[in-house]
C-alpha cells in the first residue's frame, strides 16, 4: 500500500501545484495586459491589489498541499513581532527550488506579500515578466565594474533606475525578498566558487546593498532568515512533491535597520568593505547555525 501511494502521490501533486498555478497566474497575466493598455494611476493600483490576492491565493492553495502530507513537520522560531503593515527586507540562503514555496506558505499571513529583486532581462520573458511587472516586482539594471569604466555616464542608473521601480512600495507596506548568495546551493558550487563555508555559497553583497539605499529608511525591520531541510538535504524539492518532505526548518531573525547599512556601494570603497564584512560575519553565523541544526543540537 505504502508503495502504492509513493507512486500516486508524486504525479498527483505535480498535477495539483500546476492546476493552482495555472488558476492564479492567468488571472495575474491578463491583469497584466489590462494594465500594460491602461496607464491610469487608479487602474493600475486596483490591479496591483488584485495581482496580490490572486498571489495570496497561490499562496494558501500550495499551504493546502502541504497539508495533505501527514508527516511532514515544520520547526519555526521568531514569527513573533511581525505584521502587515511594516515593511521588511528579508535575506535568506538558498537550498532548493523549495525555498520559495517555504516563504510565501509560510510568511503569507504574517508580513505583506513577498516581492522578488529580479535581474532587467527577465522583463522581457514572455508570460513571466509580465506577470512579474504586473506584481510589481522591481527590475534591476546592474552594471559591471567594467562596463562603468568604459561608461563612466552609466554610473549610478541602475540605483536610479531601482529606485524609480521601488517608488510604489513607498504607500503600501512591502517585503523585499533577496537570495543574496545568487543561486541555489550545491556540492559543487560550494567547490567552484571556493567557499568558506560548510553549507552556503559566498553571499553577494552588491543586492541587498543596492536595496537598502533604495529605501533603507523605509525598511522598519531587516529579516535574516535561514533554511533547512535536516532530514531531506539532498532533494528537499522533489521530496516536497513526492510527499517525503519530513520537516521544514526556520529561523528567524529580525533586525534594526543600522545607519551603518546605508551608503553607496559603488563608488565609496570604504562603506563597499565595511559592508562586506558585516554581510560575511552574518553568513559565518548561518553556516554555523545551518551546521547545529543539522546535527540535532537545535531544536
Amino acid at each position: 500500500m505504502s508503495r502504492l501511494l509513493a507512486a500516486i502521490t508524486l504525479p498527483l501533486s505535480i498535477a495539483l501545484t500546476i492546476v493552482v498555478t495555472i488558476l492564479c497566474s492567468v488571472p495575474i497575466i491578463v491583469a497584466g495586459i489590462i494594465k500594460l493598455l491602461l496607464p491610469i494611476p487608479v487602474v493600475w493600483r486596483s490591479i496591483s491589489a488584485f495581482c496580490n490576492l490572486m498571489m495570496y491565493c497561490w499562496c494558501s492553495g500550495l499551504a493546502m498541499l502541504l497539508h495533505l502530507n501527514p508527516w511532514l513537520k515544520w520547526d519555526v522560531e521568531g514569527l513573533e513581532g511581525l505584521s502587515k503593515k511594516n515593511w521588511y527586507l528579508l535575506i535568506c540562503n538558498h537550498h532548493s527550488w523549495a525555498d520559495i514555496v517555504v516563504l510565501c506558505v509560510l510568511f503569507r499571513k504574517h508580513i505583506p506579500m513577498n516581492k522578488y529583486f529580479l535581474k532587467q532581462q527577465l522583463a522581457w520573458v514572455p508570460f513571466i515578466g509580465l506577470a512579474c511587472w504586473a506584481l510589481d516586482m522591481p527590475f534591476m539594471r546592474r552594471y559591471s565594474r567594467s562596463y562603468l569604466i568604459r561608461h563612466p555616464e552609466r554610473r549610478g542608473k541602475d540605483v536610479e533606475t531601482t529606485r524609480r521601480s521601488c517608488e510604489k512600495f513607498r504607500t503600501h507596506p512591502t517585503t523585499i525578498v533577496n537570495f543574496v548568495e545568487g543561486s541555489r546551493f550545491t556540492e559543487e558550487k560550494r567547490l567552484e566558487t571556493r567557499s568558506p563555508y560548510k553549507h552556503l555559497l559566498p553571499p553577494k553583497a552588491a543586492g541587498i546593498a543596492m536595496a537598502l539605499n533604495v529605501l533603507g529608511s523605509q525598511f522598519d525591520k531587516l529579516m535574516d532568515v535561514t533554511l533547512c531541510y535536516p532530514e531531506n538535504d539532498s532533494t528537499p524539492f522533489f521530496d516536497m512533491l513526492s510527499g517525503k518532505l519530513t520537516r521544514i526548518v526556520v529561523r528567524i531573525n529580525l533586525m534594526p535597520v543600522a545607519n551603518e547599512l546605508h551608503g553607496d556601494y559603488v563608488t565609496d570603497k570604504n562603506f563597499k568593505r565595511s559592508f562586506q564584512q558585516w554581510l560575511n560575519t552574518l553568513w559565518t553565523q548561518k553556516d554555523a547555525q545551518i551546521e547545529e541544526l543539522k546535527s540535532g543540537q537545535s531544536r
